[in-house]
């Protein structure tokens, strides 16, 4: 009974700080935003893609996380300024051009899904940071699963956005697709912002 007690423990323990770090409510706008051109085939098939990637990345981070960052040299702050970069322009772009890629072929499709919706979307400087806390307190099989979890619950949310655009139709995707292109700008600042003061501190 104790070992059971301890093992929902350590999984609330696990689970919570990845779910608000993965924040997938906030990051389903912004996937309709970079999608709304796209087929309801098509978007399926980049929210499949993008899952993936995150998956990946999270377990490889999971098992050699600080041995990659100490020898490339590194760093979390780095990781926010970078994708707070790509973020910050992707934003920009659909702002003033009015589409985040010229393009939606294939080859586009796929590079959504892995930048910037995989990462720094999904699994970003914030979840990244979270799981290398967690291995550090918890054991890996235990932080393995509540991100996994976690990945789950952000499928079912993204599974909604076929859904939301029959609702809302092309023209109210489209219209709410710039309101989030500001967010995903704003939100870019900030982690710039967080990464340039984690520096200077």
């Amino acid at each position: 009974m104790d070992m059971i007690l301890n093992l929902l423990r350590d999984f609330g323990l696990t689970f919570v700080p990845l779910f608000v770090a993965m924040d997938s409510i906030s990051t389903l706008p912004i996937l309709l935003s970079l999608t709304h051109d796209l087929s309801d085939k098509k978007r399926s098939s980049v929210i499949r893609n993008a899952l993936i990637t995150a998956l990946g990345l999270g377990l490889i981070f999971i098992v050699v996380g600080k041995g990659i960052f100490l020898f490339m040299g590194i760093t979390v702050n780095d990781f926010l300024i970078a994708g707070g970069l790509i973020l910050f322009i992707l934003g920009a772009k659909e702002l003033v051009v009015g589409k985040m890629f010229e393009a939606q072929a294939a080859t586009g499709e796929d590079v959504i899904a892995v930048v910037p919706l995989g990462t720094p979307l999904v699994v970003g400087p914030a979840v990244l940071t979270t799981l290398l806390i967690l291995t550090d307190q918890y054991h890996i099989v235990m932080v393995t699963f509540s991100f996994i979890v976690n990945l789950l619950i952000t499928w079912l949310m993204f599974a909604q956005a076929n859904r939301l655009v029959r609702v809302l139709g092309n023209g109210g995707v489209l219209a709410l697709s710039k309101v989030f292109a500001l967010l995903l700008a704003a939100i870019a600042v900030s982690m710039i912002h967080r990464g340039i003061v984690a520096f200077i501190g």
